[in-house]
């Protein structure tokens, strides 16, 4: 399989829809005030992390990170590594731009755009440590499920971005999803399965278990994490 090396075309079928409630007067003034001093402008082009940043350190990005709890915590906990944040939902870029400040992290910034966009046209290849997914809104109706994420041409990007060893951790609380991404990224060329092919992985101890993760396991809710490794050459299976 051949990964293409060309910018990605916009894609006609999002895998979000921009549900953004209303927002405190807290929030808006962080998006004023906030996002230009934590966040990197979707409209500047080409993008230079270690120029965003400030350093060259180990690079994690986090797709759809929602409120932020995750994000924050890794951020917190790992100021030896750079974290990113890539979401649509301006309500929690303004809350982690909020807590960023409450919390002096200056290796946490954050982006209020379309993934796709951003690492297709943006992000050069082979820059990203690891790639994180926690929990990407399911789309549990048959007709709606084209709308997923986790599609092949999504992980090809994924893969196209990820350095030599970097991993790619997804996790989703949806038992059907969780064996559709499995079964995705066990057929692809590039990636190892740290599980063993058909396995999902034990939850590891850098993902933070959220208040809405807990929740979910008091009413049954079984979460699934796929952790893979990217390749350092390709397996072509037989």
């Amino acid at each position: 399989m051949r990964i293409k090396d060309s910018p990605l075309p916009l894609r006609s079928v999002r895998s979000f829809v921009r549900r953004q409630g209303r927002m405190s007067a807290n929030l808006r003034q962080a998006l004023v005030v906030l996002l230009p001093k934590y966040g990197i402008d979707p409209a500047q082009g080409a993008i230079d992390l270690a120029a965003c940043f400030g350093r060259d350190a180990p690079y994690i990005l986090e797709i759809g990170f929602g409120n932020g709890v995750a994000l924050l915590d890794m951020a917190q906990h790992n100021p030896q590594r750079n974290y990113l944040g890539i979401d649509v939902h301006r309500p929690g870029v303004a809350n982690v731009c909020t807590q960023v400040e409450k919390l002096s992290l200056t290796n946490l910034r954050v982006m209020c755009a379309d993934v796709t966009e951003v690492l297709g046209n943006q992000i050069a290849d082979k820059v990203w440590d690891a790639i994180l997914i926690f929990f990407p809104d399911p789309w549990p109706k048959q007709r709606h499920q084209k709308r997923r994420l986790i599609q092949p041409a999504f992980v090809d990007l994924l893969v196209r971005k990820l350095r030599g060893n970097g991993i790619l951790h997804l996790a989703t609380d949806w038992e059907d999803y969780a064996k559709q991404m499995l079964n995705v990224l066990d057929q692809h060329p590039w990636l190892e399965n740290l599980a063993g092919r058909g396995n999902f992985s034990e939850r590891p101890g850098y993902r933070p278990l959220t208040k809405y993760e807990q929740r979910g396991q008091r009413q049954g809710h079984v979460v699934r994490d796929l952790v893979f490794k990217k390749r350092d050459e390709l397996v072509i299976s037989s």
